[in-house]
Parts: C-alpha cells; sequence; structure tokens
C-alpha cells in the first residue's frame, strides 16, 4: 500500500473555508479557499434565482418604458457675469469680491429656482388661460373634466387656484444645472410637448434677464433716492458751515488772500502776514542803509574817503578843475617864477577851488550825518511796525483756531457734498440700464426627439437592479439556509474533520457503482477509506458506527461501501443493520430478515446463527431481524457488548449501520461503545443546526467523531467543475 499522511485535525481546522484537492501523495488534502473563490460558489448555486431577478428588472424596465408618457426637455444656457452693485465708491465701504463669488452664484441660481420667477412666467404666458397647457397637465375648476370642454372659471378664487397648481408644475419640471467651473448656468424645462417646453424655458430665462435689469433699475432708484436725500442735507451743513466761518472771520477781522502752495494746490493766507513780511523786509533794507551810512561817516569823515563824495558830481568836477589847474601851474612854476602873473594867477584860481571843494566836503559830510539820522529814524519806525505786526500775528493765530475749526468742517463738508455730486451724476447718466449682467448664450430649440423615457438607459438600469437584487437576494438566502453545501463548511459549521465527498449517483444503484472499481463512487470511498486509516494509530478503527442526521442521508450506503472497499484488502468485514425501527440492509444485500440482531440481543440467538454470508466477499451481514416493542432498551443491554466482543474477535471489522440521530436515543447508546463514529451529511439535505445538534448528543455520550462523510454532493451545483473531488486516480489500483 502507498505511503501517504493526513493533516492533523488542528491542521484541517485552522483557516476557514476548506476544500480537498489531490496531493502528490494520491490523496486529498485540506486547502483553505479565498473570499472571492467563496462568492463565486455562491453566485453558482443560486445562478438561477440570479437570472430570474435580472429578467425581471429588465422586463420591468421596459414595461415602465412603454408605459411612461414621452416627454421633451428644452433647454438654455446663461451667462451670470460677477459684477458688485456699488453705490459709494469709497475703498472699505463695499466688501471685496474675493472669496465671495460662491455665495454670489448660488444666490443666483436660487433666483433661477424663485418661486417668484415661476409666477411672472405664468402671467408672461398667461398659462392659467391656455387650455393646451390645462389639459395636457390635467388643471380644471371641475375635477374629472378637461378644461377645454367648459368654459374657465374666471373667479378670483378660480384663477388664484390655477395659477398656484401651474407654478408648483413648472417649480417641478425647471431644472437648473450650473456648468461647472464657469460663469454658464442651464435652465431646462420638461413637458410632454416640445413646443411647450421651448416656449416655457425661453419665457423662464427673458424673465430671469428682465427680472434682474428690474431689481438693478430698482437699486439704481433707491441710491438716487438715498443720494439726493444726503446730497440736500450736505448742501444745507455746508451752507450753515460757510455762513459760521464767514461770520466768524467778519467778527474777528480774519482776513485771508489765496496763496498757491504746490502744483494746482491753493491755500489761504492771512494779509497780516503779508504785510509782515513787507515790513520785515524794508527794515532789512534800513538797518542795511544805516550800517552803510554809520559806516561811511565812521571811516574818517573825509569827504575823499566816502562813497558818496566819490559819487558827487559837483565835488567830482571840483577836484577835476582842481586837478587841471594844479598840473597848469606846476609846469609854469618850473618856467616862471612865482610872481610870474600867470602863475601868481593859477595859483589863486587853485586856493579857490581847493577852500571850494573843502566847502562841498562839509557840506557832503553834514549830508551824511543827516542820512545817517534819517535811516536811524526809519529803521526805528520800521521795527516798531513790524513789532505791532508780529503782536498782531500772534493774536490773528489765538483768533484762528476756531476759524481753522469751521473752515476745516467747511472742506469737509464740500469734499463729501462734491464726491456724491458726482456718483449722483454718474447713476444719473446710467439710469439703471447700464450693462446687463446676465446674457443668452444658446437660445432654447425645440426638441426633435424625447428626453424621456430612454430606452437604452432604463433597461441598463433595469438589469443593473435586477442583478444587484439578484445578489442580494441569493446572499440573503445563502446567509438563511442552514444546509451543508460545501465541504469546507464541514469543519466551520460542524466542527469535524471532512473525511470525504459521495457524488450523487441520480438513479443507478450504488452496489452496481462500487462493484466497478473505477467509478466515482468507488474513488470517493477509497479516499474516505484512506482518511479513516489515520485516525488511529492502528489504521481504520476495527469498529465504526454509521450514523446521520436523518433517513435517507446515505449512511446505509456508506456502511456498505466501507465493507466492500475493506474486503477488497482481503479483511474479513462484518455490517450490523442496528435500525431496528426502519431496516433496509436486507433489502439491499437481497437478505432475510427474519432473524436478526433483535433475537441476539434479546437473548434468542447467536451472533453466528443469524449471520449471513453476502454476495460480496468477504462480507457478512447481520440484519435488524423482527421489528422489537422496544428497541432502545435491547441496545442499552449487555447483549450487544457481549455480540460486539464476539464480532470483534471473528472479524477484522465491524461495521454498524445506525438508526438516525434525530429524535432517538439509539445511535448515542451504541456510539460509546465503538471505537469510532462516522457522520453522514447530505449535501443540500440537512439543516446545520440539527447536524449540530445530534453531533453534540454523541460527544455528551463520549463517542468518538472520528470525521463527516458530504454525501450526494453535486460539483457543478457547488460551483467546483466537473470531477471535484473524486475521479482523480481513475484506473489506479487503489485495493492492493
Amino acid at each position: 500500500m502507498t505511503d501517504i499522511t493526513l493533516p492533523s485535525a488542528a491542521e484541517a481546522h485552522d483557516g476557514g473555508d476548506m476544500i480537498s484537492r489531490p496531493s502528490a501523495t494520491g490523496l486529498r488534502e485540506v486547502q483553505e479557499t479565498t473570499p472571492l473563490q467563496r462568492y463565486w460558489r455562491i453566485l453558482r448555486r443560486w445562478r438561477w434565482v440570479i437570472i430570474g431577478s435580472v429578467v425581471a428588472g429588465v422586463m420591468a424596465a421596459l414595461i415602465l418604458t412603454l408605459l411612461s408618457t414621452r416627454l421633451y426637455a428644452s433647454s438654455v444656457t446663461l451667462e451670470i457675469a460677477r459684477e458688485e452693485n456699488r453705490v459709494v465708491n469709497i475703498e472699505g465701504v463695499q466688501p471685496e469680491a474675493g472669496g465671495r463669488d460662491q455665495e454670489f452664484y448660488q444666490t443666483q441660481y436660487g433666483l433661477l429656482r424663485s418661486r417668484a420667477l415661476a409666477e411672472r412666467v405664468v402671467r408672461e404666458l398667461r398659462l392659467t388661460e391656455n387650455r393646451t397647457f390645462l389639459d395636457l397637465y390635467g388643471i380644471s375648476d371641475t375635477p374629472g373634466t378637461l378644461a377645454s370642454e367648459r368654459p374657465l372659471d374666471n373667479s378670483a378664487g378660480a384663477r388664484a387656484a390655477r395659477q398656484r397648481r401651474a407654478v408648483d408644475i413648472l417649480l417641478q419640471n425647471i431644472e437648473i444645472s450650473p456648468v461647472r467651473l464657469s460663469r454658464l448656468v442651464e435652465v431646462s424645462y420638461t413637458s410632454p410637448s416640445p413646443q411647450l417646453s421651448q416656449t416655457i424655458v425661453n419665457a423662464w430665462g427673458l424673465s430671469f434677464i428682465r427680472t434682474n435689469i428690474e431689481r438693478r433699475f430698482e437699486a439704481t432708484a433707491y441710491a438716487r433716492s438715498f443720494l439726493e436725500n444726503r446730497l440736500a442735507e450736505l448742501r444745507r451743513r455746508l451752507d450753515q458751515s460757510e455762513r459760521q466761518l464767514v461770520g466768524y472771520a467778519a467778527d474777528q477781522r480774519i482776513i485771508n488772500v489765496n496763496t498757491p502752495v504746490g502744483e494746482g494746490v491753493t491755500g489761504e493766507r492771512p494779509i497780516m502776514a503779508d504785510d509782515l513780511v513787507a515790513y520785515n523786509n524794508a527794515l532789512i533794507e534800513a538797518r542795511a542803509a544805516r550800517i552803510q551810512a554809520e559806516s561811511v561817516l565812521r571811516n574818517g569823515g573825509g569827504a575823499s574817503a566816502s562813497t558818496t563824495s566819490v559819487n558827487n558830481v559837483t565835488l567830482t568836477g571840483l577836484r577835476q578843475r582842481r586837478s587841471e589847474v594844479a598840473a597848469e601851474l606846476a609846469r609854469l612854476r618850473s618856467q616862471f617864477e612865482d610872481e610870474y602873473p600867470p602863475v601868481a594867477a593859477l595859483a589863486a584860481q587853485l586856493r579857490q577851488l581847493d577852500q571850494s571843494i573843502r566847502t562841498e566836503e562839509s557840506r557832503v559830510t553834514a549830508s551824511l550825518r543827516g542820512e545817517v539820522s534819517q535811516a536811524a529814524a526809519r529803521e526805528q519806525e520800521l521795527s516798531g511796525r513790524v513789532e505791532q505786526l508780529k503782536t498782531g500775528i500772534i493774536d490773528l493765530r489765538r483768533r484762528s483756531i476756531q476759524y481753522n475749526i469751521l473752515q476745516r468742517e467747511v472742506d469737509t463738508n464740500r469734499e463729501l457734498y462734491n464726491g456724491l455730486l458726482q456718483r449722483y451724476k454718474e447713476i444719473g447718466v446710467a439710469g439703471g440700464v447700464g450693462t446687463n449682467n446676465v446674457s443668452v448664450v444658446d437660445a432654447p430649440r425645440v426638441p426633435d426627439r424625447p428626453s424621456s423615457p430612454r430606452p437604452i438607459l432604463n433597461l441598463f438600469l433595469g438589469f443593473i437592479f435586477g442583478l444587484a437584487g439578484g445578489v442580494g437576494l441569493a446572499f440573503g438566502l445563502e446567509q438563511l439556509d442552514e444546509a451543508i453545501t460545501d465541504p469546507s463548511e464541514m469543519e466551520s459549521a460542524l466542527g469535524v474533520p471532512s473525511l470525504g465527498v459521495v457524488p450523487r449517483l441520480g438513479s443507478e444503484d450504488p452496489l452496481a457503482e462500487l462493484q466497478n472499481r473505477r467509478s466515482a463512487l468507488t474513488e470517493a470511498y477509497l479516499t474516505i477509506k484512506t482518511n479513516l486509516q489515520f485516525t488511529t494509530a492502528h489504521g481504520v478503527p476495527r469498529s465504526l458506527l454509521i450514523t446521520s442526521t436523518r433517513a435517507g442521508e446515505g449512511k446505509s450506503t456508506t456502511a456498505l461501501a466501507l465493507a466492500t472497499i475493506l474486503s477488497r484488502q482481503g479483511l474479513k468485514v462484518v455490517i450490523v443493520d442496528s435500525d431496528m425501527r426502519s431496516p433496509s440492509l436486507h433489502a439491499r444485500l437481497g437478505l432475510s430478515n427474519e432473524k436478526g440482531l433483535s433475537n441476539v440481543l434479546s437473548g434468542n440467538e447467536r451472533w453466528d446463527a443469524v449471520a449471513q454470508k453476502t454476495k460480496l466477499d468477504g462480507v457478512y451481514a447481520v440484519s435488524a431481524g423482527p421489528h422489537p416493542p422496544n428497541a432502545a432498551d435491547l441496545l442499552s443491554g449487555s447483549g450487544f457488548d457481549r455480540m460486539l466482543a464476539d464480532l470483534r474477535g471473528n472479524f477484522d471489522h465491524v461495521i454498524i449501520d445506525a438508526p438516525p440521530m434525530l429524535g432517538l436515543a439509539d445511535a448515542p447508546l451504541l456510539a460509546s461503545k465503538l471505537d469510532g463514529v462516522v457522520y453522514v451529511v447530505e449535501s443540500y439535505g440537512v439543516q446545520s443546526r440539527a447536524a449540530n445538534v445530534a453531533l453534540n448528543r454523541l460527544r455528551n455520550s463520549n463517542a468518538r467523531v472520528l470525521g463527516a462523510v458530504l454525501t450526494k454532493f453535486e460539483s457543478k451545483k457547488a460551483g467546483y467543475g466537473y470531477g471535484y473531488d473524486y475521479g482523480y486516480g481513475y484506473g489506479s489500483d487503489r485495493d492492493t
């Protein structure tokens, strides 16, 4: 026999979902599956539920598409420019535009959705009197009748009711779609009539533009009214402040003149300041003249050193004449004596000129002294006048404090008045008309195809929703379904190792399949027998109990299959049908049931008297025998222990086909007396809760549960593909 190994129970338990796979040695090992694989198996298992859900979703979408009213959408694209409505052009009064664009555009979108705009469209288009519109939306003064079938009620209440309904309809069908990262917004209206959609959305855009212009005009008119009142008030304040300034200047005798102080800028200065400057300049000149005269006079008083004498015409002429006479006299003296009459005459003339010069110099000196005296007197007079003006300037400055306060108030009022007057003129020129910040980019057109329903989209959505619903329903049913459907659930749901998987045979005879050594059923039980070899140190346990949760799960077939597989190895095997309430072993093997286990346990027969040789080589069978009044009492007695000991002494293996666990006490009574229990679970047949209850009963009876066998398994239904867990090694000589 080939050497093979089996993972320990701890290794088999670790890792969650487990499936069997063939190893290099031929043994089906346990392998973890990924969540994706598990989800795929769930989808394959419930694929018809998913397909049905998808078909239902597509059919529902198709029906809704065919029954839906065709709707037509027309749209207009508007551009809304960001523009501030400034009333006063003063820095800091108006908020900055940065960071407020979002607020501005959200406000505009809100105005586009406003009820007031819808009411205006209803009034401009006279929709409350438009019978086509009223009939299209079923608006009538008399419920159950069309508006075109009878005259409209023109009472105030009826008109108001029709207007409210028309406004509600417009607001329900209008759609505002801002274009991201732009100043564009698309306004669309949807209705059953393409012409009506185009008319309403066109009126909606134009009404919004008119409303915006009117709102701007109203804001401008309010600003003009505000500025007019403010200008009148400032004018009164300016007049009053100017009167106060002039009155105070007149009372205080403050006279100022305009004086340029810079390029294009003039200021005021008191006229007394100009006088002070003039007198001060005159005083400086007088002082300079006095100093100069005194300097000339101090230079010796001689006329020759005097600048004045130099500048004197008479004195200059006398000196020039004397020079000429002296020169002539010197010439003559060089030739003649002094007594010479011409010489004497020239000498007398020279003396006369000297006398005239002295007389003139005396007069000049006297004149200089007079000039010094006059300059000193003028200086003194000018100095006194300057001091008076200084005193007056100081007094004027003291009196000008209040004047300056009044002057600043006049200047402030004049600046405010001029600024508001300029703004008022600008508003007057604009007149609220100006440039409109809302304009039409794309005008609406009459739609040539319906916007709703959209068959392709509806069918796609129906498919998506149907698929989502089907998948959700599949996972929901999977959670509600507690049936064991997968080999990996044996460990996680039942807490026992999986010994193997047995395929569903359909209508074929299990015994006939077991006779074929290459059949899938034979391969499956060979795997189970191999796994049982490693549950004990000496191989397959000598005594086994085969049971299940309920009847019909394949425990009898499993017992016969294990007996067949073991007998092919030259071992003597006996199979005992302990289900005395509903025996089936004798019928499967074609044996008599007149005597059996019930006779042995009641003490009427020995085991060798009831054991029958079967058509399977090396396999003997003990049928259940006649139906006893109380099978549990017989099984709990000592007769079964004695029979089991005898069977162990005469056979290599004893296999007990036990009754099902649910509601019966037979199997727990027998389980503790045998070497091990093989628990049979029908795939898609038994609920994990019931199987767990049954296994807990076995554990409480101190039975050794070796593992579980999953029977009637359909690999395609579980999503594993064809031939999962059986079919590996077909044709190999597995019984040698």
